[in-house]
């Protein structure tokens, strides 16, 4: 089963219409995706908590249309905010920094 006539993978499509992994418009495209994710499991949370968005900004002190702003992934946040926003609403965050390969190093 093909996704579109002649690609076979989603790496093949995104490779096409965003560039080759490295790229700055793939790490653009990468960096949009992780807040759209980011942004979707901020509001399903809220929602669970039961929480508004103008709920929420009052406990971190701040406005609604922030919280609206990272829900919707159109906000380039701290990491301080966002993780102020998780833990308001009680939600443990993990942040995983993989390295893929050395930089020159040299040791002294």
């Amino acid at each position: 089963m093909e996704l579109v006539k002649g690609y076979k993978t989603l790496s093949e499509l995104e490779d096409k219409y965003y560039g080759k992994i490295g790229t700055p418009e793939r790490e653009q495209y990468e960096f949009e995706l992780s807040m759209d994710i980011l942004g979707e499991k901020l509001k399903q949370i809220r929602k669970d908590r039961k929480l508004t968005q103008e709920q929420l900004g009052k406990m971190i002190g701040v406005q609604k249309a922030q919280i609206s702003k990272l829900e919707s992934g159109n906000n380039s946040a701290t990491i301080s905010t966002v993780l102020k926003v998780f833990r308001a609403m009680k939600a443990k965050v993990k942040l995983k920094i993989e390295i893929e390969e050395p930089i020159g190093l040299v040791a002294e």
